[in-house]
């Protein structure tokens, strides 16, 4: 099977486990009934931008093959955070409150930002 294949099919698996997970991890948190505010995407797209900021800094300072890559970074991560979720649901909070779609945006942006930074510092601290 030639590389491209197989980085396809790692980028898919991937995919298909970081969305199930997404999935279910955005019911759980809607079912605690926590008001309007999406703090399901907000918790899994901070969760995996901490996460993409250790791999970032052990892939900085491993050798890991490119179809592990792939499978973690486009595909679970890029299956379980979401920006288009994240664009609808802040859309729909401009209707509705404009609090809690500046909250929303910022909070995401700037959380997911800050994340990145904490995991690749983690990491990099653990690596040492």
């Amino acid at each position: 099977m030639s590389l491209n294949w197989q980085i396809t099919l790692a980028v898919g698996f991937g995919g298909a486990f970081g969305s199930i997970l997404r999935f279910y991890a955005v019911d759980y948190v809607h079912k605690m009934e926590l008001g309007n505010f999406p703090y399901g995407i907000l918790l899994v797209n901070i969760f995996g931008s901490f996460i993409i900021g250790i791999l970032y800094a052990y892939f900085s300072t491993h050798d890991v093959s490119t179809i592990i890559k792939a499978f973690l970074i486009a595909g679970f991560l890029g299956g379980l955070t979401t920006f288009s979720t994240f664009a609808l649901d802040s859309y729909l909070l401009f209707n509705s409150s404009l609090n809690f779609a500046i909250l929303n945006v910022l909070s995401n942006i700037i959380g997911s930002i800050f994340f990145v930074l904490i995991g690749f510092r983690l990491a990099m601290f653990l690596i040492k």
